[in-house]
């Protein structure tokens, strides 16, 4: 007998609502997607101070912190990749529940793991960010080194080299990072959240 069938989900009696009430705003995942060295983390990392600074509750979900933990476990493999994008999907929903603003930060190359992620949130939850840039410009940056890693071999199954990104065909917003800075960026992206309405009250965002 399954293990799932004696698992029954508890309900709190304090809601998501209840959360972004209190807040005074909404919560939903900006999800940056893009190649290594394209400025995902920078980016997440920027928005996120904005709206800290402005008195929003907000979080980073960045790749490389969370394989150190939670992920730890997993390699680069594809099915591993999914696994890794599943989690993370998993916990950023947990955050839109407790009503908070969360950056998640990661390559995520599979069309089908992002849009797994957004049909576990509800409507207008989920903006995906394409953060793009060429390959040859990430490989001249390579802020890590992994890209010279991966043309030498030491780097099995490295997006972009060995291994495929999937470019999102309909995202929320593409940000260029070889046409626009980071300010520049993290500008286009607010202004974007509010010609939508996502900073103008919860009214706006979910009736």
């Amino acid at each position: 007998m399954s293990a799932e069938r004696h698992i029954v989900w508890h309900e709190g009696s304090v809601r998501k609502s209840d959360y972004r009430s209190r807040n005074g705003h909404g919560s939903m995942v900006l999800w940056f997607t893009g190649l290594s060295g394209s400025g995902k983390s920078t980016l997440a990392h920027a928005v996120h101070e904005r709206l800290f600074r402005q008195g929003w509750h907000t979080y980073v979900l960045d790749g490389d912190n969370v394989r150190h933990g939670l992920n730890s476990d997993l390699g680069f493999s594809a099915d591993d990749r999914t696994e890794n994008i599943r989690r993370i999907g998993e916990m950023a929903k947990l955050f839109v529940d407790a009503g908070m603003v969360v950056m998640a930060a990661f390559i995520s190359p599979f069309r089908e793991d992002r849009d797994r992620v957004r049909a576990i949130l509800e409507p207008r939850e989920f903006i995906e960010i394409h953060v793009k840039c060429g390959l040859d410009r990430c490989e001249q940056r390579d802020p890590k080194g992994l890209y010279k890693k991966a043309r030498a071999g030491q780097i099995p199954d490295f997006t972009g080299i060995s291994s495929p990104y999937e470019e999102p065909l309909n995202p929320e917003m593409t940000i260029d990072t070889e046409q626009l800075n980071v300010e520049q960026a993290v500008e286009a992206i607010l202004d974007y959240l509010e010609e939508v309405n996502y900073l103008k009250g919860l009214n706006a965002l979910y009736i």
